[in-house]
């Protein structure tokens, strides 16, 4: 899950948000959006989906990235 919120940051700070911006933009908590970054491995999927989707993409189980 690390990659996943090493994206999530990368891509939200391209888009000049903060973390407070990016959860409220999101729906989500924005505890959540500090453990998503962080590399917190016990997070909900369909909330990580809820992320990603702000850029256009979706974390699929059992499929790794190439």
């Amino acid at each position: 899950m690390n990659r996943i919120g090493e994206y999530i940051k990368q891509e939200r700070k391209k888009a000049g948000l903060t973390q407070e911006e990016f959860a409220m933009r999101s729906g989500l908590g924005l505890r959540f959006v500090r453990e998503l970054e962080q590399g917190k491995e016990t997070v909900r999927l369909d909330k990580v989906n809820q992320a990603l989707a702000m850029f256009g993409k979706e974390a699929v189980p059992g499929k790794k990235e190439e």
